[in-house]
């Protein structure tokens, strides 16, 4: 199997990454281990966790196979599907050493997207990203200095569905698994929100659920407090309401002006903003109702 200019794995066979959510019964964990060891799969990661309040058992687990030819994606898939109606499975497979496509959202404001075109060259966040799109042309140059395509889409109320619709064809003609809104400051229509479900992450300048809206961290100063943080989550058509992913903190002092919580906020939102992308990469987030669940 050719492999992509992503890291390779440890192992010269071919990673794969399961991801199942059913509901929770017995007997789940030893078909699936059953099934691997059948085809020769030898498991490098397996974590589980079952969630008490909605009776739902989630699993990821890592694999490669004996010798590396065993067994390709397509086959995996077909013979897979047979276990899956026992247990009402949902799943999927994932050949590792394919980086998932992403497309980027930004507006202004450069400290995410720096952050993400950084780790993405240095190999920390094994995607390819297929656009940098915009709705002013002040950050072309980052992109077009990693050699990425730019798109700028300047939007007006009256322009927002068509412009929208732009976006959403370009993540289909691009083959774009993922969005990331990158301190993308439009909110998108619910049409468009709905479209993405699930696929699509922000980074929202604030701990949620506290200091919704503009301005956060003055907000976070006027009131005096001692934590800041960001929050990455899910889009959905609920304004800063989708499912958490991840979130960082720093504890802050009465001494920092607004500026300061400003600067330590960016960093925050970075780290926050690169881990959420991370685990999606990896495979690791299962939507279970209103929040996640990150294996």
């Amino acid at each position: 199997m050719q492999h992509s200019s992503s890291p390779a794995p440890s192992t010269a066979s071919a990673l794969f990454c399961l991801t199942v959510s059913c509901p929770s019964r017995a007997g789940q964990v030893a078909a699936i281990v059953s099934f691997l060891d059948q085809r020769r799969g030898y498991i490098d990661e397996f974590t589980v966790f079952d969630e008490k309040s909605t009776q739902q058992f989630f699993v990821r687990c890592v694999f490669h196979t004996d010798p590396p030819q065993a067994l390709d994606i397509a086959s995996l898939n077909r013979d897979f599907a047979g276990l899956t109606q026992r247990f009402s499975m949902r799943w999927a497979i994932h050949d590792m050493s394919r980086r998932p496509k992403v497309l980027i959202l930004v507006s202004k404001l450069e400290h995410c997207l720096a952050d993400l075109l950084f780790r993405a060259r240095m190999g920390e966040l094994p995607m390819n990203i297929t656009a940098v799109v915009s709705n002013h042309d002040t950050l072309r140059g980052h992109a077009e200095a990693a050699e990425i395509a730019f798109h700028h889409l300047p939007v007006t109320d009256e322009t927002r569905p068509q412009q929208e619709t732009t976006i959403l064809d370009l993540v289909r003609t691009t083959g774009s698994e993922l969005v990331v809104l990158a301190r993308y400051m439009q909110i998108l229509r619910p049409e468009t929100s709905k479209a993405l479900a699930g696929r699509a992450i922000n980074i929202h300048h604030s701990f949620l659920p506290g200091f919704k809206g503009a301005r956060p961290y003055h907000q976070a100063y006027e009131r005096g407090v001692k934590v800041i943080g960001a929050t990455a989550h899910f889009v959905t058509d609920d304004l800063d309401e989708g499912p958490i992913i991840t979130q960082s903190v720093e504890p802050v002092d009465h001494t920092q002006t607004p500026d300061q919580l400003l600067a330590t906020g960016r960093n925050l939102e970075c780290r926050a903003l690169a881990r959420a992308v991370r685990d999606y990469l990896e495979r690791r987030v299962f939507i279970s109702g209103h929040r996640t669940v990150v294996l």
